[in-house]
């Protein structure tokens, strides 16, 4: 899975499935930027098809729907959509 990094202060282990193209999905990067919160996080729209096949089951694991974003936080939260309130609810922020 090509996972990509963003510094910044240690609230856990943040994973934001996104796709390239979607706003909500910015949008949802650009807050946890705006926090100045470290991340990671995979387009799944640009993976290759295997990558996507597997990324996929992994990330209905959290989100049946399958819907973007998807923030999971330390393998057990997830966040659906872009929801400032419970992000910083879930980060203690």
């Amino acid at each position: 899975m090509n996972v990509r990094h963003i510094d910044g202060i240690n609230k856990g282990k943040l994973l934001i499935y996104t796709l390239s193209t979607c706003v909500w999905c910015k949008k949802t990067k650009a807050f946890l930027n705006s926090l100045g919160v470290g991340y990671d996080f995979v387009e799944v729209d640009v993976l290759s098809s295997e990558e996507k096949e597997s990324t996929l089951v992994e990330i209905k694991r959290f989100n049946p729907q399958c819907s973007f974003p998807t923030l999971v936080v330390n393998d057990e939260q997830c966040i659906i959509g872009y929801n400032e309130s419970k992000i910083k609810g879930v980060l203690g922020l």
